[in-house]
């Protein structure tokens, strides 16, 4: 979309679209079925119990409960953890991400990230990807107590931190449910799906990037 107001600043999600964030990447090494895999992620371990540890969860207790309700999959559940293996979820960074927030920055543009990440495992990510430095300001999930994306709150401790307004701010999210939260609180918004497609609705927003 287009908005009259002009772009001062982009608040941007992490998963799926600074970083390549996909239970998939770590689960396809443990398992030699792939359909037992998906139903592994739709039965076992879900987006629901993910999304708990991403509001303040403890992901040990994620796994206690979770490895007595299924126990055959125990091997599996544990290597979730932060400390075992579960930054092999996030092989790397989304191809172009680090370029476009070098440009964005050289624009002059304030930078906040917002995410629904666990506060236990985002600092393994943070400390594996320099597009994290590039960013001003970043807010996650797993340290509000329990609020996250799409609540109204999380967007308005952004603003409220960073003093921006939504009119002149891109919010770009890969989940269309948060980009709609976004768009109805007064931002403009881009739903991701790809760095060249960003890159096209950005400019056409009057944000200043090669296409």
């Amino acid at each position: 979309m287009t908005g009259a107001a002009e772009i001062d600043a982009l608040i941007l999600d992490f998963g799926g679209v600074l970083v390549d964030w996909d239970p998939r990447h770590l689960f396809r090494k443990l398992f030699d079925d792939p359909d037992e895999m998906e139903a592994f992620l739709s039965e076992v371990w879900t987006p629901v119990e993910n999304e708990r540890c991403d509001r303040g969860r403890p992901f040990s207790e994620m796994i206690d409960e979770l490895v007595a309700a299924h126990p055959h999959y125990e091997s599996q559940i544990r290597a979730s953890a932060p400390e075992a293996r579960w930054i092999e979820m996030v092989p790397g960074a989304i191809p172009g991400a680090l370029e476009l927030l070098d440009e964005l920055k050289a624009g002059g543009y304030r930078l906040c990230g917002l995410s629904n990440w666990s506060a236990e495992t985002f600092p393994l990510a943070r400390d594996a990807f320099e597009c994290f430095e590039r960013l001003d300001d970043i807010v996650i999930s797993g340290e509000l107590g329990g609020v996250g994306k799409p609540d109204r709150e999380v967007f308005d401790l952004v603003a409220e931190r960073n003093g921006l307004t939504p009119a002149s701010t891109v919010f770009v999210d890969d989940a269309e449910r948060n980009t709609a939260a976004a768009a109805s609180y007064g931002y403009q918004v881009v739903t991701f799906t790809d760095m060249p497609s960003l890159r096209i609705a950005l400019a056409s927003m009057g944000v200043r990037v090669s296409r």
